[in-house]
């Protein structure tokens, strides 16, 4: 074996969040935070199995990635909305890569701008599967796995808009966020005395493709420059805190969620 796995062969550990003989399952992994997360924690050394919507070529080329530098990953496509699909994206990961240590419950989306008068059932419902209840498949599927361990570690995925509400035409998508901290909360309670850690993490402006779609270039600028430190965040800002929540340095951070928005939440 090669690459930064070797490292951790022979003894040199130059990560500073190890995760040598981990197995991470990241759901919407290939684009965006989700692809900067799989490559960090595979830099990192854990195995990654992600799954994916509509990028199945951005997918194959993270899976290429961290094959080429030596790592383990495995990618499968997956509507993370439906029960069966959930199960069989991780019982295929568990039999590529080894049983699942780590989940980060990353697939989610704003879909689509819409002011509440003008919401449809459809949309509302919509917005709902995709955030919420993508989100508690992840975790009823992975701690169907991690509860007869007693061990285990869990990361959700929130947003800014969760604490300020969001921009014009989000509430939909703030209120299912909103959702997500407090059952951020409230799982880190039942399962933290099985030796199970949930946390999660909520990003502000990051510069990915959600905001390339859902904002525009005069809107970022505004919202960088009530930024405390004057800039967008990027994808490995919070792939970077995914990657502590993930690691023993926060074992004992249960039912947090880290705002990752430059100082902006301050407001």
């Amino acid at each position: 074996m090669t690459g930064i796995h070797q490292e951790a062969i022979h003894g040199k550990a130059l990560h500073p969040y190890a995760m040598y003989g981990k197995t991470i399952f990241i759901s919407g992994g290939a684009s965006g935070i989700g692809r900067a997360t799989s490559l960090a924690f595979a830099k990192a050394g854990a195995r990654v199995a992600l799954t994916y919507a509509t990028s199945a070529d951005e997918a194959r080329e993270v899976v290429n990635e961290i094959e080429e530098s030596g790592g383990l990953a495995f990618a499968r496509k997956t509507d993370m909305t439906i029960p069966a699909e959930v199960e069989a994206a991780f019982s295929e990961a568990e039999n590529a890569l080894g049983p699942v240590d780590i989940l980060f419950a990353n697939a989610g989306g704003l879909l689509q701008r819409s002011r509440v008068v003008e919401t449809t059932m459809e949309l509302w419902q919509q917005a709902i599967a995709v955030n919420l209840t993508s989100t508690f498949l992840a975790c009823q599927a992975a701690l169907k796995r991690m509860e007869p361990r007693k061990d285990g570690i869990i990361i959700t995925m929130a947003s800014l808009a969760a604490f300020d509400g969001g921009g014009p035409g989000a509430s939909h998508y703030a209120a299912t966020k909103g959702a997500v901290v407090t059952y951020t909360r409230a799982l880190a309670k039942e399962v933290g005395p099985l030796g199970i850690r949930v946390n999660g993490v909520a990003p502000g402006l990051i510069a990915t493709r959600f905001h390339d779609q859902f904002n525009t270039p005069e809107g970022r600028k505004a919202t960088v420059d009530r930024t405390p430190l004057r800039r967008e965040g990027r994808a490995e800002d919070v792939a970077d805190a995914v990657l502590f929540l993930a690691s023993p340095q926060a074992s004992f951070l249960a039912g947090e969620t880290i705002q990752i928005n430059g100082g902006l939440g301050m407001f």
